[in-house]
């Protein structure tokens, strides 16, 4: 069992950058691969960056360039660092934890994660 809880988010001017964080208490994060999803109304919740136990990184088209993600085993935390805000990245902000045997996978898809944080809102101003 995981407990996920994210931090970090507020309102931010586009062209502005925001660090999320989410802490993870209970069984280490380490045996887990990790990822940020969000979620704005009207929307399903789309992939945003994923991280894979060994820290290989996999990126949606939509953020490559702007954001990264990285993760400190000793913390037990994750973090989606943002960069060069826009207005379309308004959404709130999942972190979720998946098992994973394989240390080099990264895990794309909601139904592959097995828990989940609260969210964290992020809204970005024009």
């Amino acid at each position: 069992q995981v407990q996920l809880v994210e931090s970090g988010g507020g309102l931010v001017q586009a062209g502005g950058s925001l660090r999320l964080s989410c802490a993870a208490s209970g069984r280490t994060s380490s045996s887990y691969a990790m990822g940020w999803f969000r979620q704005s109304p009207g929307k399903e919740r789309e992939f945003v960056a994923g991280i894979s136990r060994s820290g290989a990184t996999y990126y949606a088209d939509a953020v490559k360039g702007r954001f990264t993600i990285s993760r400190d085993n000793a913390k037990n935390t994750v973090y989606l660092q943002m960069n060069n805000l826009k207005p379309e990245d308004t959404a709130v902000y999942y972190c979720g934890a998946a098992q994973a045997s394989d240390t080099g996978r990264v895990f794309l898809r909601r139904g592959q994660y097995d828990y989940w944080g609260q969210g964290t809102q992020v809204t970005v101003s024009s």
